[in-house]
C-alpha cells in the first residue's frame, strides 16, 4: 500500500507511529476534543503498533493503531483525522493500512459517531454501546450495603491470576497490556475460597484518574471494586467506560459522581463480542477505548 495519502489539494507522508513527533500526535488529539495526554500516548504506543500521516512541514494530520492480544485477536484504536483529511477519505486510508497490517485476525473498535458508516462499510457489526461515566467523584463515595471488607489490594505475584481471569472474560489473551497497567495503577481483587474472582485496576488518565479494567462475576463485585478506587478521589476527576446496561452498577456510579458524558459503539468483525452474564467472568469496565 501507498505511503502518500493523496488529497485533493497536498499529499501526506505516512511513518511508523513509534517514529511520529509525540507533540504532533498529542495536538491531533487535542484538536478533535480528546483528553489524551502526552503520557497516555507514550503509553499506547508502547503497547501498539500503527501508522501517522503528516504534512511537508511536519504536522500530524492523523493515526490509527492496533494492539495485539495473542496471535488472534487485535484491538483498533486511536483513528483520529483532521476535519480536513477526514473530508477527503483520511479515515479509509488510515483503516485500510490498519487492515491489512492486522490480517486474519479477529477485530474490535469502539466507534464515534463520526466513523460509523466507516467501520460498517469495513464489514464491522455492532456489539454494544459503550458509556463514558465520568466527572468529579463525590466525597464518601461507598458501596451501599454490601462487604467492602471483602475487597484487597492485589500484589504483583498476583498478576498471572489477574492474567488468567482476565482471559476468561475478554475472550483473548492481554498479559502483554496487563503487565504494562501493573505499575502505573493501584490493583484490587476479591478472593474466594482462594480463588481470584474479580480485579480492577486505576491508573493516571486524561483530566485525572480512569478505573479499569474492571473484571467480576456480578455487578455487587463490580461495585465493591470500583468503590474501593473511588473511595480515596473525593474532590478529584474520575472516569470509567462500561457497556453495562442502565442498571445497579450505573446507578452506583452516577451517586458517586460519575455521570454519563458521551456513548461509543463497539463494533466487531470476525468474533462477536464476549457476553458478560452473572456468575461468570465478565468486563464491567474497559481498559481503554483501544485497548478492549
Amino acid at each position: 500500500m501507498s505511503d502518500t495519502m493523496r488529497l485533493q489539494s497536498f499529499d501526506l507522508a505516512t511513518q511508523d507511529i513509534a517514529e511520529a513527533d509525540l507533540d504532533g500526535l498529542h495536538a491531533l488529539s487535542i484538536s478533535v476534543g480528546w483528553p489524551h495526554r502526552r503520557s497516555d500516548w507514550s503509553l499506547f504506543r508502547s503497547l501498539g503498533r500503527g501508522l501517522a500521516a503528516f504534512d511537508d512541514i511536519g504536522r500530524v494530520f492523523a493515526s490509527a493503531m492496533w494492539f495485539d492480544h495473542g496471535e488472534t485477536v487485535a484491538t483498533i484504536g486511536m483513528v483520529i483525522t483532521s476535519p480536513r483529511v477526514q473530508t477527503h477519505g483520511g479515515g479509509r486510508f488510515m483503516m485500510e493500512h490498519i487492515l491489512r497490517e492486522c490480517g486474519a485476525r479477529s477485530l474490535m473498535l469502539n466507534s464515534t459517531r463520526a466513523a460509523h458508516a466507516l467501520y460498517l462499510s469495513l464489514g464491522f457489526e455492532v456489539q454494544a454501546v459503550v458509556c463514558q461515566m465520568q466527572g468529579i467523584v463525590r466525597e464518601g463515595s461507598g458501596a451501599p450495603k454490601l462487604d467492602a471488607s471483602a475487597v484487597e489490594v492485589l500484589a504483583p505475584d498476583d498478576l498471572p491470576r489477574i492474567v488468567a481471569l482476565d482471559k476468561a472474560a475478554f475472550g483473548a489473551d492481554r498479559s502483554v497490556v496487563l503487565t504494562r497497567l501493573a505499575p502505573l495503577s493501584r490493583i484490587v481483587g476479591i478472593r474466594r475460597n482462594g480463588h481470584l474472582e474479580a480485579y480492577a485496576m486505576r491508573r493516571p488518565f486524561g483530566r485525572g484518574t480512569v478505573i479499569g479494567p474492571v473484571v467480576a462475576h456480578s455487578e455487587d463485585d463490580a461495585i465493591l471494586l470500583s468503590a474501593s478506587l473511588l473511595g480515596d478521589l473525593g474532590g478529584r476527576f474520575a472516569r470509567l467506560d462500561t457497556r453495562q446496561p442502565e442498571g445497579r452498577f450505573r446507578t452506583f456510579l452516577q451517586s458517586s459522581g460519575l455521570e454519563l458524558y458521551d456513548t461509543v459503539k463497539t463494533m466487531t468483525r470476525g468474533a462477536p463480542l464476549a457476553a458478560v452474564r452473572p456468575g461468570q467472568p465478565g468486563i464491567y469496565a474497559l481498559a481503554a477505548q483501544p485497548l478492549g
